[in-house]
């Protein structure tokens, strides 16, 4: 289990980090969200003991990753762009890996490399960004680490691809019991094959629960009331955090609970309502936007 207590991180005048406190059972695949510089790589960098944090704690059942070779080991940090040296294959990566890490398998080897079809000889720096990010998967799964970190992993591969690196991360924390976590913006991959969702913006939690209690905590309703003036009692007695008209349709994004909400707007008597599923896409979008991060006035002025 990885325990982030109060995590500080600046470089020079900005706060890229600021008090995060965060919690990730083993055996689960948190997915990390936010806006450009909220911070999602500088945490991976710092689980991953790349980084040193200026205050608060991350712990790895207790113990740091900070300069501590042993639980490194137990580590795969795969960032964004994965560095290779000119010389770098497959096959030597593998030979390299195999010293570096405890729980190399050559059998995980083997496995992952046939899935995924790559030449074990070809250089990898001459491959495409998707092959190389596909060589980084089967480098980092072989080793059997503990703990797997993952920064924008589904860029650059395709649609198969995508899915059949979905299918191995679950069945790899599944039999292993591994703690996982993903950066990335794209949210459809991540709606998948995440247990849960922190959102991060300007170096701090918005929010953070499984991805089911999420969507659920807020409410998409497309309503038609037979007296119109019935709409401002429904802003009095809602968290209305967004709401749009069409002519004599009102659709409203609602926090609070569903059950509540639907007995509310059934007492109005409306001619017509209808619950529509927010996409975790729609939920990050409201959140930023309730947050201050206005989507519509960047791209007006885009």
């Amino acid at each position: 289990m990885i325990e982030i207590q109060n995590l500080t991180k600046r470089f020079d005048t900005t706060t890229a980090l600021n008090h995060i406190s965060l919690t990730v059972k083993d055996g689960a695949i948190l997915g990390l969200v936010g806006s450009n510089g909220a911070g999602k790589s500088t945490l991976l960098r710092i689980l991953a003991g790349v980084y040193e944090a200026d205050s608060g704690t991350a712990l790895f059942d207790g113990v740091s990753s900070f300069d501590n070779t042993l639980l490194k080991g137990q580590i795969i940090f795969v960032p964004d762009y994965p560095y290779f040296s000119s010389a770098d294959t497959l096959q030597s990566l593998a030979r390299r890996n195999r010293l570096l890490y405890p729980g190399w398998s050559d059998a995980s080897y083997e496995h992952y490399k046939s899935l995924f079809a790559l030449s074990e000889t070809e250089k990898i720096v001459k491959m495409s960004k998707g092959m190389q990010r596909q060589a980084a998967i089967i480098l980092g799964l072989s080793a059997n680490p503990k703990y797997i970190f993952f920064d924008e992993i589904f860029d650059g591969l395709d649609p198969v691809m995508r899915e059949l690196v979905k299918k191995i991360l679950i069945a790899f924390v599944s039999d292993c019991d591994a703690c996982v976590i993903i950066a990335s913006h794209n949210l459809r991959e991540l709606e998948d094959v995440c247990d849960s969702i922190c959102l991060l913006h300007s170096g701090g939690v918005l929010a953070d629960s499984d991805v089911d209690n999420l969507k659920l905590n807020l409410t998409k309703v497309q309503l038609i009331l037979e007296d119109e003036a019935l709409i401002e009692s429904v802003k009095a007695q809602l968290d209305i955090i967004k709401i749009n008209q069409k002519g004599k349709v009102y659709e409203l994004t609602i926090r609070g609970s569903r059950e509540e909400i639907v007995t509310y707007l059934n007492s109005l008597n409306p001619v017509f309502m209808e619950l529509i599923s927010l996409s975790l896409e729609e939920v990050f979008i409201n959140e930023m936007e309730v947050s201050g991060y206005e989507i519509h006035s960047i791209l007006a002025d885009s």
